[in-house]
């Protein structure tokens, strides 16, 4: 891959890690890895993405949490180097279960404080707030069933795609 397209795939990851609510920072580094064939060390991280090492420091750790990237040793080397997770499904799967445990949950969890403490009076927003809660439940039991078991959850996918009719777009 030339410098220029892995640029812009770094930047244009960076760019939707912002949107799902990632540091740029972070989606920046996660992309440089992915895009990168060789374990990469912090100098050289720091180095292509322009970034502090204090910065990109706090990144690996944080992508390392995710499980997206490990941190690995080179022969003959003293510092430490990283690569991204091989497997893109284990690196999403790895992300949904992170990302339910971080903010879905908590957000149910709220949700059901909420409707415990609620008083008498405003019908209609309890009954906005149940119906949510009914939801959010049965998305919950999804979740749960779907990050279950990885390779349970590829094959699930799998099906639930393939069940999805393909329609070409037509020209007129």
């Amino acid at each position: 891959m030339d410098a220029d397209t892995r640029t812009e795939f770094v930047e244009s990851w960076g760019s939707m890690g912002v949107m799902w609510g990632i540091n740029r920072s972070m989606a920046r580094i996660h992309a440089l890895l992915l895009a990168t064939k060789e374990p990469l060390g912090l100098e050289e991280i720091t180095d292509e993405l322009g970034m502090s090492r204090g910065n990109a420091s706090m990144c690996l750790k944080d992508l390392r949490h995710w499980g997206v990237v490990r941190r690995v040793n080179l022969t003959g080397e003293r510092r430490d180097f990283y690569i991204a997770e091989d497997d893109p499904w284990s690196m999403l799967f790895r992300i949904a279960s992170q990302r339910k445990k971080r903010e879905f949950d908590p957000a149910v969890t709220a949700l059901q404080k909420v409707l415990a403490t609620a008083g008498e009076g405003d019908d209609l927003v309890r009954e906005r707030l149940e119906d949510l809660e009914e939801m959010l439940r049965a998305m919950d039991r999804l979740l749960q069933r779907f990050l279950a078991n990885e390779g349970a959850s590829r094959g699930m996918l799998k099906f639930l795609s393939a069940q999805i009719p393909y329609r070409a777009k037509r020209e007129d």
